[in-house]
């Protein structure tokens, strides 16, 4: 599948439903970033763009990217309509081609899958090469399926956030990994539906 599939599929996605007015944050970010200074953030695959607003909310400088023009102008003008406008810079990449340009105190990840060839590994090599000292990279996964994901294959499998790591394979003298787990949460989907799932967190923190 080539890049014009991927576009078209994820601008679909997101032009098939209602834009968002009040996205929330994902409470992974949530549970992370509370009490952290703030800085300079980068928001991969920003979706609905709940993590960007909240992130600018607390006063961080925000880049929210995503592979689909439809989610990046859409958050751009609910950016705007919060007054926060001047904290996210909304912009559509396809992370197979281009990456954003700069250093960052946090780069978030947050269920960055597709149906379509991506190299994650290297996408997250350099995320975390574009990290500050002391920054912190987020990878949270899918360690599960929710019945409403458009990703009902029952023979997906799930890596392992240490699984992610050893992919990334980033040189340990200089990226500590902080942490690594997979709690459990009920997460709401559509229409009010409720389902336990699980998330693989994976927290890698610039040292040297």
């Amino acid at each position: 599948m080539n890049t014009t599939d991927a576009v078209a599929f994820w601008d679909g996605v997101y032009a098939a439903r209602p834009a968002a007015h009040g996205p929330r944050p994902n409470v992974r970010l949530t549970e992370t970033v509370t009490g952290l200074p703030t800085g300079d953030a980068l928001d991969l695959g920003c979706g609905d763009g709940g993590d960007a607003l909240w992130l600018a909310g607390l006063g961080w400088r925000v880049t929210a990217t995503d592979i689909s023009a439809v989610a990046a102008e859409r958050l751009a003008a609910l950016a705007r309509s919060h007054d926060l406008g001047a904290h996210v810079t909304a912009v559509r990449h396809d992370l197979r081609e281009s990456f954003p340009p700069g250093e960052f105190d946090l780069v978030c990840a947050h269920y960055l899958h597709t149906p379509f060839a991506l190299d994650r590994a290297a996408v997250l090599r350099t995320a975390a090469h574009a990290l500050r000292l002391g920054g912190r990279l987020l990878v949270v996964d899918h360690g599960s399926a929710a019945p409403w994901s458009w990703d009902q294959d029952p023979d997906t499998r799930y890596p392992s956030p240490r699984e992610v790591a050893d992919g990334i394979g980033l040189d340990p003298a200089t990226w500590t990994v902080e942490r690594a787990d997979a709690p459990r949460r009920i997460a709401t989907g559509p229409g009010g539906r409720t389902a336990e799932v699980t998330d693989h967190v994976l927290l890698i923190r610039r040292t040297a």
